[in-house]
């Protein structure tokens, strides 16, 4: 599987959701900024990330790490990385 393949499908499946994803082919990271991770644990997060990637998390993807952001908390950690 693809990193642009894996974009799509979050992308897909979070309406309005803005995603980058780096790998090696079975290894990857994703960075999800989305507005309806609003009000969510980072866990509800987390199983929203995966819902959109289904059995592909068994077959195609052997380890995915999420880091996911409401847009307000992406602007917040972009302007400290800045500073």
């Amino acid at each position: 599987m693809q990193c642009e393949d894996i974009e799509r499908l979050i992308e897909s499946g979070l309406s309005g959701s803005e995603v980058t994803v780096t790998g090696d082919g079975t290894h990857f990271e994703a960075t999800v900024i989305s507005p309806l991770f609003e009000g969510k644990s980072m866990l509800e997060q987390h199983r929203m990330v995966y819902a959109t990637l289904g059995d592909r998390m068994q077959s195609d993807i052997h380890a995915l790490s999420i880091r996911a952001y409401t847009p307000q908390q992406w602007e917040r950690a972009r302007r400290l990385r800045v500073t």
